[in-house]
């Protein structure tokens, strides 16, 4: 969910933990993407000040000066904002020509038009998965195919997170990180009660016996916790639509439809009422937010909670003070056996700004790629997992890398975490059945925040009827915001 993507998942990307390598052995053809020609004149879009190129210059892009204004993380984000600074000395070590802008504007749906209107957004900002289609559309990003494709690591960059920025077979984002959602399971609870961890391809009905046999309200332990408040209430139960075989939305021609409301979305609703009513397996204040959700796992106070797998495991280890072999990455639950276990697949993109001039746009491109593949890299997350071990801490890898899983790079990744025994280990079984499903592609956060008032009144009273709230709230969001989307 793209909520949460934008503050959590940074620090799931490989590549951001990675930033305080060296990248200064990159290939130089990885540095000569795109045509970087001509047009060098000033734009005034990022506070540059880009001379006309001189005699001579014309055909170098590192001999032209060139300012580009960067994503950077927000002020009480220390560690990476050190990282960033370390970053930034090393590009311009390799670049002096580029001048480097800092800004921490982080993006939202509601501000992005004013910042495109008046000139002010960054060169390049993080966006989320859910917004190509909507940024497309309005023209605010730019079109980087031709970068791209003269970029020698393209074919290594993981495929099913790059895809969500590939419109009509155009480029116009780069995948930073992302996820598949997942259960993830204490262990130690299961145990504590007797009740065998279920077998990875499970279902629906092994998530109720597990959850209905761990909850101990005296205690005020549930067996699973369910998000209940903001939107991401509305994206936890968007999984089990999902493995319902259901859809939020259909684009035939332009229209967008809203669909939930059918037999598979009474199907989860119903669901989620059972763990609620039937089997009284959600926490008694059951309105938790992401945060609310995970810092339960992390204490000990619930078996179950849904979210990306990398954020739940690395706060139940490094901050709970729980032992690997207690926390289990699950892939989410089938609806009925043999069925698919999807799970939402969301995450982070760097975009450049189509204000920006040609020289601007490939000297942002440069820098985003700055550090991928690198060996300077590979160096920085063995100190990384050193710097954890001196600390007593765990490393904890992101279950979907930047880097596509059967390239060259993720082969040495894999070398190094193979080294030490303080790096969390994913079973293999997970890999094999987690499947991701992306998030609709129009008003996902409507659709969201609309979802989670249902989930809130289905929580709350008992016996409503799924069929008349889904379709209250279809009608909602279809009349709000579905027929206000614009055909392109």
């Amino acid at each position: 969910m793209r909520k949460f993507s934008a503050v959590l998942m940074c620090l799931m990307l490989l590549g951001s933990l990675l930033a305080a390598c060296g990248g200064g052995n990159n290939k130089e053809a990885q540095n000569n993407g795109g045509n970087g020609g001509g047009n060098a004149a000033a734009t005034g879009n990022n506070g540059g000040g880009n001379a006309e190129p001189a005699a001579g210059e014309a055909d170098d892009i590192t001999q032209r000066k060139v300012t580009i204004k960067i994503h950077y993380p927000l002020p009480d984000e220390t560690t990476l904002r050190q990282q960033e600074d370390d970053k930034i000395a090393r590009f311009q070590a390799k670049y002096p020509n580029v001048t480097i802008v800092k800004d921490d504007w982080q993006y939202s749906v509601n501000e992005i038009g004013v910042k495109m209107a008046s000139n002010e957004a960054p060169t390049f900002y993080n966006t989320w998965a859910t917004e190509a289609q909507f940024l497309v559309e309005r023209g605010w990003v730019a079109d980087i195919t031709e970068l791209w494709n003269n970029w020698e690591y393209k074919d290594e960059i993981n495929p099913v997170l790059q895809n969500q920025f590939i419109v009509d077979g155009k480029v116009y984002g780069i995948t930073q990180n992302g996820y598949v959602t997942s259960t993830v399971v204490n262990k130690k609870l299961l145990d504590d009660k007797g009740i065998a961890a279920p077998a990875f391809d499970w279902t629906w009905d092994d998530m109720y016996n597990v959850a209905k046999g761990v909850a101990d309200p005296k205690k005020g332990i549930s067996g699973i916790a369910p998000m209940g408040k903001g939107n991401e209430a509305g994206w936890n139960w968007t999984n089990f639509l999902f493995e319902a075989g259901g859809d939020i939305e259909t684009n035939e021609n332009g229209k967008v439809t809203a669909v939930f409301n059918s037999e598979a979305g009474v199907k989860a609703l119903d669901f989620y009422k059972k763990l609620r009513w039937e089997a009284n397996a959600i926490p008694q204040d059951w309105a938790l937010g992401w945060g609310d959700a995970v810092s339960s796992f992390q204490q000990g106070r619930t078996a179950m909670v849904i979210a990306g797998a990398f954020d739940v495991i690395q706060a139940a280890l490094n901050e709970g003070g729980m032992k690997p072999e207690d926390v289990i990455a699950y892939p989410m639950p089938a609806a009925e056996k043999g069925g698919k276990h999807y799970g939402v697949l969301g995450g982070n993109y760097l975009v450049i700004n189509p204000n920006a001039t040609k020289d601007e746009q490939e000297m942002a491109f440069r820098y985003i790629t700055f550090d991928y593949f690198t060996d300077d890299a590979l160096k920085s997350v063995e100190d990384t997992i050193n710097a954890r071990k001196a600390e007593g801490k765990y490393y904890v890898p992101t279950p979907l890398e930047y880097f596509s899983d059967d390239s060259e790079y993720a082969g040495k990744v894999k070398t190094i975490y193979d080294k030490y025994d303080n790096v969390y280990k994913y079973d293999p079984q997970l890999f094999s059945l987690l499947e991701g499903k992306p998030e609709a592609q129009f008003g996902t956060q409507d659709y969201y925040a609309t979802m989670s008032n249902v989930v809130q009144e289905s929580f709350s009273k008992k016996g409503t009827d799924s069929k008349k709230q889904l379709d209250v709230a279809a009608k909602y969001v279809q009349e709000n915001f579905f027929d206000k989307i614009q055909p392109q």
